[in-house]
Order: structure tokens, then C-alpha cells, then sequence
């Protein structure tokens, strides 16, 4: 891809307002749980979606994001929106639970069209630049994240689930349009799409630091997505007894965590990824047992703006690191990285179901203190301190 000269502030902000439209759409069905058990009553179908959805993303992250070495990418950036259009239209015109679940698995694979243009970012950004850029983009992927649940919490209260999906449309043709600002680019590598399948299993043996990045982001993003997808359910509970636009409010106030998106890019530019990543660990483990020892409303505002803070330190700490390793495969390392962590994200959202009808709240807390611990143990394993 031909470099400008310098990566614009405007240019980097059509970036992030696109990853944020993309990537919202896997996180509008967690608000909604609720409601949808009562539209469509009796057997597992609901509780599904969010682990479908992103077992959908993992797998659009596996298949199509290493094309954008392959192809030219704004053309596939395009492509890929209109899929994420044509899925959230199925998902609005869902007659049962079970089509639902389908819509959502597509709705996940669309969305990874967010981690094509993060490579982008990257490679347009100066090597000393790359981690604020990278954070910078970032930043509107998380706002995406984050507001995507108040949206939909919001939306679904007062117009109906079927709502959300609609207004998820023009929003997707929107990002699709953003990106037609994006210089063409050319292919990285001339391999076929199943040899570029294949070399990404000697990328993995290869890069120790990947593994232990990916394994690390994935336990954290479970400990994240263990809060997001249990966090309805538990507010209909007593004594809190409230709905969808309640849960939705919680992305509002969790967004203050994406205040550290750019400052955690450029503190690992300065002193590299490592710091920055302990860092977030902890901050998760202080978020998740500030959860279960302060159950109440305040409680929950500061444990997730600390929850969303460590998590999104670390994972611009390990985009830093990654996007780093090797110009020439950067879709195909970013692929790896991100497939894990949504992998981790789904077993995070399933084991906090299962934790949430066997033990409740509190088997839900244990869960995640569990998982965050898990994650900063490897930042301390002598194999971690010499790589």
C-alpha cells in the first residue's frame, strides 16, 4: 500500500467512525436478551445469540480478513458491508429464534469488515507513529462497542427489537460510503487464498510474542464479555428490576473507557506494549472484584468503566506489538490475534450463562476474577520476560 506522507487527523476519523458502525452490530443483541426471551418463549435459541454471533465474527475473522493481503482492500471493505447489510436485514425480518440465530451468525462474520481496516491504519501509519494511530482508530471501534449497547437497550425499549436491526442498515451503507476515502491499495502477496490459509499456521508457531498476546487478550475479552452478556439478565433481578434502556446506559458510562485507547497507544510507542498490558490485567481483576463486592448501581458504573479501561489498554498494547512483527502479513497476523480473542469472547459469554443459572451473580464474578487472573499470571511467567 503507497504510505502518504502523513496519516491525516480526518482520514484516521473516517477509519473509526467506520470500525465503530461494523463492530456495533455484534454487541445490539446483549441489551435485548431479555426482551427477546419473552418474544420468543421456551427452548435454548435466545441464549445462543451472543455466543453465536461472535463464534460468527471468529469465523469471519479466520476466512476473510487475511484476503486484505490478498486483494485490493477498499474494493473488499465495500463488499464486505454490503454482507453486513444483507445479514441485519434477515436478522429484522427473523419469524423465530432459530432464524435469529442464523441472522446473528451472519452478522458476525460481517462485522470483521472492522479488522480489515485496522491493518489499514497501520500500514498507512510511520513506524513512530504506529501505536497512537492504531489507538486512534481504535478508539472508534470501541465507541462502537460500548454505544452500540445503549443504542440498542434504548431502541429496543421503546420501538421494538425488530428496531434495531432496522436502524443497523443505513448505519452499515453509511460506513460502506466512509470508505470509499481510502487509497487504493495494492496485494501483499501473490500466494493463493489456500496457501494464505495455510502460512497461517507457520505464523503462529513462528511468533511466541503472538501466541502469548493472543492467548493473554482472550481471557481478558471473556472477562468482558462474562459482565456484557449476564449484565441484563442481572438487572432484571431484585432489587434492581429494570429493563433493556438500563443495561444500554452501562456503555455510556463504560465509554470513559475509551479515553484509554490513544493514551495507552502512545505510552507503548514510548516504553512498548509490555507495561501497558499488566497494567489493563490488573485493572480487570480490580473491576471484576469491585463488581462482587459493591453489587449495587454505583458499584456497577465504576467496575465497568474499569473493566472497559484494562481491556482496551491491552488490546492497543498487543495491536502495537502485532501490526509489528511482519509488514507484509499484517491482515493475516491480525486475523490470528483477533480470532483468538473473539474466541475467547464467545467462552466468555457462554461460561457466564452457565455461571448465571448455576450460581448467579456471584458465580458470574468468581468466573471473570478467575479469567483475569488467568491473564496476568502470563505476564509474569518467565517465558513471557524473555520474549
Amino acid at each position: 500500500m503507497t504510505r502518504p506522507r502523513e496519516l491525516g487527523p480526518g482520514l484516521i476519523f473516517a477509519m473509526a467512525c467506520a470500525c465503530g458502525i461494523a463492530v456495533a452490530n455484534i454487541y445490539y443483541n446483549q441489551p435485548m436478551i431479555g426482551i427477546l426471551r419473552r418474544v420468543f418463549p421456551g427452548g435454548m435459541a435466545v441464549g445462543l445469540i451472543p455466543t453465536v454471533t461472535q463464534l460468527g465474527y471468529a469465523a469471519g475473522l479466520f476466512f476473510l480478513v487475511p484476503l486484505g493481503d490478498l486483494l485490493e482492500r477498499r474494493r473488499l471493505i465495500t463488499a464486505q458491508f454490503m454482507g453486513l447489510v444483507a445479514a441485519t436485514l434477515m436478522a429484522a425480518a427473523a419469524p423465530s429464534g432459530w432464524a435469529l440465530v442464523a441472522a446473528s451468525l451472519l452478522i458476525g462474520v460481517g462485522s470483521t469488515v472492522a479488522q480489515q481496516i485496522l491493518p489499514v491504519a497501520a500500514s498507512l501509519a510511520s513506524d513512530h507513529r504506529r501505536g497512537a494511530v492504531v489507538g486512534g482508530v481504535m478508539s472508534g471501534l470501541l465507541t462502537g462497542i460500548l454505544l452500540s449497547r445503549t443504542l440498542s437497550g434504548f431502541v429496543a425499549a421503546h420501538w421494538g427489537w425488530r428496531s434495531v436491526f432496522r436502524l443497523a442498515v443505513p448505519m452499515a451503507l453509511a460506513g460502506a460510503a466512509v470508505m470509499r476515502l481510502l487509497p487504493a491499495s495494492l496485494p501483499s502477496t501473490s500466494m493463493g487464498y489456500g496457501r494464505l490459509l495455510g502460512s497461517l499456521l507457520h505464523l503462529w508457531r513462528g511468533e511466541p510474542r503472538l501466541r502469548r498476546a493472543t492467548l493473554t487478550q482472550a481471557l481478558l475479552f471473556a472477562a468482558f464479555s462474562a459482565f456484557w452478556t449476564t449484565l441484563a439478565l442481572h438487572l432484571e433481578q431484585p432489587p434492581f428490576l429494570r429493563g433493556a434502556d438500563l443495561a444500554g446506559l452501562f456503555g455510556v458510562i463504560g465509554a470513559i473507557g475509551i479515553l484509554a485507547a490513544p493514551l495507552a497507544g502512545r505510552v507503548a510507542d514510548r516504553r512498548g506494549p509490555g507495561p501497558v498490558v499488566t497494567t489493563g490485567a490488573g485493572v480487570v481483576l480490580a473491576g471484576w472484584l469491585l463488581l462482587v463486592a459493591w453489587d449495587s448501581l454505583v458499584g456497577m458504573a465504576v467496575g465497568v468503566v474499569l473493566l472497559d479501561f484494562g481491556v482496551q489498554s491491552a488490546l492497543i498494547a498487543h495491536q502495537q506489538l502485532v501490526f509489528g512483527l511482519r509488514a507484509e502479513a499484517r491482515n493475516r497476523l491480525n486475523t490470528l490475534f483477533m480470532t483468538g480473542m473473539f474466541l475467547g469472547g464467545s467462552a466468555g459469554s457462554s461460561g457466564a450463562m452457565v455461571a448465571w443459572r448455576t450460581l448467579g451473580w456471584h458465580g458470574v464474578g468468581a468466573f471473570g476474577i478467575l479469567l483475569a487472573l488467568a491473564a496476568a499470571a502470563l505476564q509474569f511467567s518467565p517465558r513471557a520476560a524473555r520474549s
